[in-house]
């Protein structure tokens, strides 16, 4: 592509701006409506370039419509129908029309009316949808921990371009983060991942097994990696954008060298060497936030063997005793649902995540 790139958040801005928004007042005068770009998509998350045009990116963006006026007879569909035979064919020089069925669709320019990516919805009806409950209202603590941070991050991200509902940027406050005591609980189970593998770098290695001890070290870089974001109050994205997201903390200017140098060794001495590092500044991180009473952030042998580790379960029980919520101090130290599972088909479909998530923590 010849033109300067122009992220897709700044273009969808621009898109209603100066092509949707003058049609609506056009032809539906004062309708209510908000409009964002929230959702999926990697331009969302700021993460975007030239290689995401290829994939369902360009101008688009959500229209939010109160529920008396989607009651009204098709407006929904009047809406989306007027864009499509009005809308440009493109838009600073990006087709509007997205092309084909797979899934990867191709923009093009054609003849006849406009394929857009212009979402009309209902705003209850597009959070039911995509977290499974509707922060308009009480948010429990399963619909907390049943909700993937992918999916939590993808709805608190992006763009708010016109509010004019009074209602979207409320419900995105009250998503911003986890309430305190969930926010403990879920590191308390962040925590206790770590210390259920971080004896085995060593123990894999001892025998020769440095694949093996490869393996377990690349996991808990992972879990340190999504700890990290965890402390500072940022929804880990799913593997596609997790070594993004992370590299933007202040933090992993210090860290993340170590954490590559534990993927990068040679040997199980070594490789343990560097995580040691990483557990004692993730830990004194940790006692910097407040939330427990300050726990020993330094590393130590594992119950008499020459293994380096910070037992980090240490850090799960005083982040337990210090939740005064009952119903989470009753809950097994699994955590939210991707935490504990990792299965696209499963955290993409709301219905399942949410069953799967009361089974897991009956």
């Amino acid at each position: 592509m010849d033109q300067r790139f122009v992220p897709g958040v700044e273009l969808c801005a621009s898109f209603y701006h100066d092509a949707v928004a003058p049609l609506l007042r056009q032809y539906f005068g004062a309708l209510p409506h908000s409009a964002a770009r929230i959702g999926h998509g990697s331009e969302v998350l700021g993460f975007d370039t030239e290689r995401s045009a290829d994939h369902e990116w360009g101008p688009r963006v959500q229209l939010f419509l109160r529920k008396e006026d989607m009651a009204e007879s098709r407006v929904a569909e009047q809406i989306s129908e007027m864009l499509s035979e009005r809308l440009p064919k493109t838009f600073l020089g990006y087709p509007t029309h997205f092309a084909g069925d797979g899934p990867v669709r191709q923009m093009r320019v054609t003849e006849g009316p406009v394929r857009h990516r212009i979402d009309v919805a209902e705003l209850g009806d597009w959070y039911l949808g995509r977290l499974g409950f509707d922060p308009r209202g009480e948010i429990t603590t399963s619909d907390w921990l049943a909700t993937p941070t992918q999916a939590l991050v993808e709805e608190t991200a992006g763009i708010v371009i016109h509010d004019g509902l009074g209602e979207l940027e409320t419900a995105r406050a009250r998503l911003a983060w986890y309430p305190d005591d969930i926010w403990r609980y879920i590191l308390a189970c962040q925590w206790q991942r770590i210390s259920q593998e971080e004896a085995f770098v060593g123990r894999a290695g001892e025998v020769g097994d440095e694949l093996g001890s490869a393996i377990v070290a690349a996991r808990i870089v992972r879990d340190l990696m999504r700890l990290a974001l965890l402390i500072d109050r940022m929804y880990p994205p799913y593997s596609k954008w997790l070594g993004r997201a992370f590299s933007r903390l202040p933090r992993a200017t210090e860290l993340g060298p170590v954490l590559t140098a534990a993927l990068s060794a040679r040997g199980w001495h070594e490789r343990e060497r560097h995580l040691a590092r990483a557990y004692e500044r993730i830990a004194v991180a940790h006692n910097e936030l407040g939330l427990t009473e300050p726990v020993d952030p330094s590393t130590r042998n594992y119950h008499g063997r020459p293994f380096q580790v910070l037992h980090a379960e240490r850090f799960t029980a005083a982040l337990r005793a210090a939740i005064t919520e009952p119903e989470l101090q009753a809950l097994p130290m699994i955590g939210a649902i991707d935490q504990y599972a990792d299965s696209t088909d499963l955290l993409g479909d709301r219905t399942r995540a949410r069953a799967t998530a009361r089974a897991a923590l009956a």
